[in-house]
């Protein structure tokens, strides 16, 4: 799904499934999840199979993929990339930094959000919005607002290390014209950093019960 979202030059690889146990982690990624418990552990050693395949299709050798502050993975020098995993999807993307300053990506399950989460998600403009949507069509605008704006925090975080709260980004979705399930957005963000934009633009798509969401900074 997530290869559908971003560029042709960024490097994707996804699993629906859990196929890759702790015991294919590097032993600095061992150490970092020594106390979680086995469902976590296959879930973070899957989504680095996915990343180091990625990594693979790019002509890299395979390298721990270690948590930096806030989770955010810590990618080889002259890379930048994002990773994602829900219930029934995994995935990775990445590219050389020469062509994109940062990725973000994000799958989530296409449920409605609880109503707390659903509070703290949506600005009084996007309930608005998602109230006048036409019935006929079957998102969960909720949840992709959500996976939307953990999209942008993923791209945002490794430009300027700081904090993006869910009320610091707006997100204005798009329909493609042949298919109502899937389309851009456009995130303004409503917190400035020296040398970011202040809109990143992103693709959405929900199928196959999952809604996912990519933003792609472009170096230039």
């Amino acid at each position: 799904m997530i290869e559908r979202l971003v560029p042709a030059s960024v490097s994707c690889a996804c699993s629906r499934e859990d196929r890759w146990g702790a015991d294919t982690l590097f032993p600095e990624e061992t150490a970092q999840v020594a106390r979680s418990t086995p469902a976590r552990r296959a879930e973070f050693a899957s989504v680095r199979a996915c990343a180091r395949q990625a990594m693979a299709r790019l002509g890299l050798a395979p390298v721990p993929i270690l948590r930096g502050p806030r989770g955010a993975p810590l990618w080889p020098a002259g890379l930048v990339g994002s990773m994602t995993h829900c219930h029934g999807y995994r995935g990775a993307a990445l590219a050389r930094a020469r062509e994109f300053r940062s990725l973000g990506i994000d799958a989530e399950p296409h449920v409605q959000l609880p109503s707390a989460i659903r509070q703290a998600v949506v600005s009084a403009a996007e309930e608005r919005w998602m109230a006048v949507q036409r019935p006929t069509v079957a998102i969960h605008w909720d949840r992709l607002l959500f996976s939307a704006k953990e999209s942008v925090f993923k791209a945002w975080y490794p430009l300027t290390l700081l904090e993006l709260d869910f009320n610091q980004a707006e997100i204005t979705f798009r329909r493609a014209e042949h298919d109502a399930t899937e389309g851009t957005f456009t995130a303004q963000l409503l917190c400035r950093a020296p040398g970011i934009p202040e809109t990143f633009e992103g693709r959405w798509l929900v199928a196959e019960g999952i809604v996912a969401t990519a933003v792609a900074v472009p170096s230039v």
